[in-house]
């Protein structure tokens, strides 16, 4: 006589009922037990009481607890649980904690469904390996900010990474903040009580790189009338940050790649090896790939560096972020001028809509001028040439014409917006059911109000 093997159990917590629903259909399968809740409170009295290999919880509850309190105490009950977060508003800080307190993933809303179910399969799949490291409240540094997805998933990786000695690889566009995530990771890290060193790769000279990485000893050249310490050396315990390290001279990345390989420097002019105890963070806007297979960057260097690879998205492809982050540097451009300032709605719109080819660093620039010349208000008629300028025809053929799912999208928003964000009406006016309308709206990716926030 065979015995039937236990089913997977798996409890969904979300304080929307339909949302619940829509999870539950989503990872529905033979040989799983799916179950329900609506408070993070059932649910932590659930993990005391009942064992689930998987849990896939809202972080935001409406409630005194939230999931990062439903993940500790299933984690607590029994460490071979696996929890998945999903959420919404997703940060740094709340992505650090999750990956610190043991959450296997963290997903944001509108979610994607086949992400979610190809999370669950991986999570039901992954072998447990014992406790989850320890829950640390480290305080993010300033800075970083956005809640796309492209974000969130920058957020877990820098959780990742600061938890490995792994050298690191952040590529991305000139302005999209390398440095802020590089920071980040020794922040948020073992060694965020030492030296964090910074050196751009591409703006100093051969020679001068050598000895501004590993130091030189008196008299190894002209003007060298002392001994100097390098980053290497006054990062030792801490981080070397290696920003550009894609225009690095190709006789340097072989002194690099020693450095990597054996963990120690030579300075300039010196006879003996320094041991060096600094993770190295390295950085670059070129395709490192494509320098390697032109033989402008050592493949060997790039295999040490890119153990741990992080992908920072370009601003025009997360658009969404731009009034969050305008918002942010009103703030503190208005508190260096110490006068405060506001900022028009459509002067907002203008901003959001323009291409930013510089990134981040482009659009605070932009604000801080804005700022400085603004009379207490930054109104369309005071944007820059550049954002005010009409694209051209061929520009409005391939940028502005919209895809039928945009068209579909603009009508589901403005659906919602007529019915004060109510589903049942929404549904109803568009002739279909409120499980379909979820369906509808994870599909155009529009996040739909929760019930407890139309009441307020």
């Amino acid at each position: 006589m065979t015995t039937s093997p236990l089913p997977v159990r798996i409890l969904i917590v979300d304080d929307d009922v339909e949302t619940c629903r829509l999870i539950a259909e989503l990872v529905a399968s033979p040989g799983r037990e799916l179950q329900q809740c609506q408070t993070a409170a059932k649910a932590m009295e659930l993990a005391n009481k009942e064992q689930f290999q998987l849990v896939i919880s809202d972080i935001n509850l409406n409630g005194p607890a939230s999931g990062l309190d439903v993940l500790k105490a299933f984690k607590e009950a029994d460490p071979a649980a696996e929890v998945v977060l999903i959420s919404g508003f997703g940060t740094l800080e709340t992505a650090v904690q999750a990956v610190r307190a043991g959450a296997f993933d963290y997903i944001s809303k509108p979610f994607n469904i086949a992400e979610v179910r190809a999370t669950v399969g991986r999570a039901l799949a992954r072998d447990p390996k014992g406790v989850a490291p320890e829950a640390r409240s480290d305080v993010p540094p300033e800075g970083i900010i956005g809640r796309t997805a492209g974000m969130l998933a920058v957020y877990k990786q820098i959780a990742y990474a600061s938890d490995s000695v792994a050298p690191v690889l952040i590529q991305g566009e000139s302005g999209t903040g390398k440095e802020l995530v590089a920071r980040a990771i020794h922040a948020h890290g073992a060694r965020a009580a030492r030296p964090f060193v910074a050196v751009n790769c591409g703006a100093i000279t051969e020679t001068l790189l050598e000895s501004e990485l590993f130091g030189h000893v008196r008299g190894a050249f002209t003007g060298a009338v002392s001994d100097r310490k390098g980053v290497f050396e006054q990062a030792h315990g801490g981080t070397v940050f290696l920003d550009e390290i894609g225009d690095m001279a190709p006789a340097m990345q072989v002194k690099l790649l020693r450095v990597l390989q054996d963990g120690e420097i030579r300075p300039v002019g010196g006879s003996r090896a320094i041991h060096t105890d600094a993770r190295v963070v390295a950085a670059t806007n070129v395709d490192l790939d494509r320098s390697v297979a032109e033989q402008r960057f050592r493949q060997d260097l790039y295999y040490r560096l890119s153990v741990i690879v992080i992908h920072i998205p370009a601003l025009r492809d997360r658009r969404e972020d731009i009034p969050l982050l305008i918002e942010q540097f009103v703030r503190n451009a208005s508190a260096r001028t110490g006068r405060p300032v506001v900022i028009a709605p459509e002067a907002v719109v203008a901003l959001t809509s323009h291409r930013w080819p510089g990134n981040v660093r482009e659009l605070e620039n932009t604000i801080e001028r804005l700022v400085v010349f603004s009379r207490g208000r930054i109104e369309l008629p005071d944007m820059p040439d550049a954002v005010l300028a009409a694209p051209s025809f061929e520009e409005r053929m391939f940028q502005d014409l919209p895809t039928l799912d945009e068209l579909e999208r603009r009508y589901l928003v403005h659906m919602l917006e007529a019915v004060g964000g109510n589903r049942s009406r929404a549904a109803e006016a568009l002739g279909i059911d409120r499980r379909t309308l979820y369906r509808m709206a994870e599909r155009l990716g529009v996040a739909l109000k929760d019930e407890t926030e139309r009441a307020t």
